[in-house]
């Protein structure tokens, strides 16, 4: 047995969370999953719960579900989230539309608002290696609402640094939007410092917690966030598509006209109303009818984290991705890889890509092996580590199998096929 297999299957044994890996479908299997971090294993108790749902209240009580729970659902799941994931007070957290919906509401209220209290204030600021809906999203806000973006020059191997931010913020800045982590690198930004830039140029901020929420401890309320959003099948384990939730600190509720008006989010539901008027609190921020059914699964990883707690699940996170950055260094890089996400665990989320311009086809390759990495341009093996349910023995497994795979591509491209000469 080789040392970093030995070490791998020691780490297995001491690991605290290792309990829970075998409550994720397919965890025994041989498949290697690098991938948690776009959408994660379901849990085998959310399959049942799913289940249970769909023939006790939804096939049992039908209609009268919303009455006896469906209605408060958004509520009392949010502020689990709020509870054990970013550590945010009950009240400012619900669960609703999808990603892109949530950071449209929020970034457009934000920028309504500021331009209200300040019609100067017409610039956002948006670094250009952000999540391409992010970007999306804001140049569309931008068309809308006469603003202008103010785009961040970054680094790929890192994100926004205050430095960056001290620069780009001023008198005119409506709006800062910033991912936590990045979604290519895994750069862990500087959340309380950002939040503290923005705030002394008099903008608000919206940070996009996508590649953090359930990986990386997040503290919303104690650095002051403004406004959040977050997805929920990556390490929350929702499910394909399940709704995303929105963060808005409480002394904004009022402040925030969001854009999208439905009666989901109307001071009284049943009212049917002539008019617009808004609830107070978070459900304001509540436009159609909620996707219930969607939101069951991801109950069951809330209540692992609400056992375990983030600090264990950060702990893991970065043990797994500093094993993961020692098999890069002692298998790949000497094929030509290296590394593109930060060694220093501190500005490190729960992934790791490795850059190779070979990537795009050994990612293609190792699928068809039942190693499941994804890719990202330019060049980039993501391997994303999901603490509660990733092994240190499957790093290794993955890793391993990541090496045959680049060696075979390299010799086809020297033309050496399989090792045997070409005439």
């Amino acid at each position: 047995m080789d040392s970093l297999l030995a070490y791998a299957r020691r780490q297995d044994r001491a690991d605290g969370l290792a309990h829970l890996r075998k409550r994720f479908v397919g965890a025994d299997t041989d498949l290697v999953y690098f991938d948690g971090n776009s959408l994660g294993r379901p849990p085998v108790a959310a399959i049942e719960r799913v289940e249970r749902f769909m023939r006790e209240e939804w096939g049992g009580r039908l209609i009268r579900g919303w009455d006896e729970s469906w209605l408060q659902l958004p509520y009392e799941i949010g502020d689990r989230i709020g509870r054990a994931v970013i550590e945010a007070k009950a009240g400012q957290t619900v669960i609703g539309d999808s990603t892109t919906v949530l950071l449209y509401k929020l970034a457009r209220a934000a920028v309504d608002a500021q331009i209200a209290r300040d019609p100067q204030r017409r610039e956002i600021v948006v670094d250009r290696d952000n999540f391409p809906t992010d970007r999306y999203v804001l140049e569309g806000i931008a068309a809308e609402t006469g603003c202008r973006l103010r785009w961040i020059d970054v680094d790929l191997d890192r994100g926004v640094t205050p430095e960056q931010l001290a620069v780009a913020a001023g008198p005119q800045t409506a709006l800062v939007v910033v991912n936590h982590v990045s979604y290519r690198s895994a750069y862990l930004a500087d959340a309380p410092e950002l939040t503290r830039i923005a705030h002394d140029a008099g903008a608000l901020i919206l940070w996009d917690l996508c590649h953090s929420a359930g990986s990386v401890p997040v503290h919303a309320d104690r650095w002051e966030f403004d406004l959040a959003v977050g997805c929920t099948y990556k390490y929350l384990n929702g499910g394909p598509g399940s709704p995303a939730f929105a963060y808005v600190r409480d002394d904004l509720h009022q402040a925030l006209r969001q854009p999208i008006q439905g009666w989901f989010g109307t001071a009284d539901l049943f009212a049917m109303g002539p008019e617009y008027v808004p609830a107070p609190g978070i459900r304001r921020f509540v436009s159609g009818t909620s996707p219930i059914t969607a939101m069951i699964a991801m109950q069951e990883t809330l209540a692992m984290i609400e056992d375990v707690g983030m600090a264990a699940i950060r702990a893991k996170s970065i043990a797994l991705t500093a094993y993961a950055i020692e098999l890069a260094d002692e298998w790949l890089a000497p094929l030509g890889v290296t590394v593109g996400s930060p060694r220093d665990a501190e500005e490190r989320g729960g992934h790791v890509i490795l850059q190779h311009d070979a990537m795009r086809e050994v990612t293609a390759r190792l699928w068809q092996r039942d190693v499941i990495p994804d890719y990202r341009d330019v060049g980039g093996l993501r391997v994303g580590l999901a603490p509660l349910s990733t092994s240190f023995e499957e790093v290794h497994r993955g890793l391993d199998a990541t090496r045959e795979v680049l060696r075979e591509v390299l010799a086809e491209r020297a033309g050496l096929g399989t090792g045997t000469p070409r005439g």
